[in-house]
């Protein structure tokens, strides 16, 4: 199976690099797959689940916020906010997180501070998604 290269690079650490079968990462228009010499392109990242399968290991997971990836010359650069294995995923902070989140869109506010929950909102249910479903397999 071809390969090609991957940086995964969140805020505040590279999250990895190396050899990459398959890559799966959410963007503004759908899921977006990328194998070996896919053509060039840059996307806008959504949070969600990025998926990835290192060559002769089992697919990997984590959960990630907004950010840009980009394709080119058989290399893959992914650049997010921040991205966290399932078992980083603090599963009791981030129900606290969605909870808080829930309350402040039921209370009037202006409207940054509505969009600010839900973004927040949203990263806490993904996080959550995230967990739990590596819990599964």
């Amino acid at each position: 199976m071809d390969t090609f290269q991957v940086h995964i690079l969140a805020a505040d650490r590279t999250f990895y690099e190396g050899p990459c079968a398959s890559l799966t990462v959410p963007t503004s228009d759908g899921e977006q797959g990328i194998l070996a010499h896919h053509s060039p392109m840059i996307a806008a990242i959504q949070p969600g689940t990025l998926r990835w399968t290192v060559p002769g290991q089992a697919a990997q997971t984590a959960a990630i916020s907004p950010g840009v990836m980009k394709v080119e010359h058989n290399e893959v650069l992914v650049l997010v906010d921040s991205a966290e294995r399932p078992e980083e995923i603090d599963e009791a902070r981030a129900r606290r997180e969605a909870d808080q989140a829930r309350e402040a869109l039921l209370q009037k506010k202006s409207r940054q501070e509505h969009q600010v929950a839900q973004a927040t909102l949203a990263r806490a249910l993904n996080r959550l998604r995230v967990k739990n479903h590596s819990t599964i397999n």
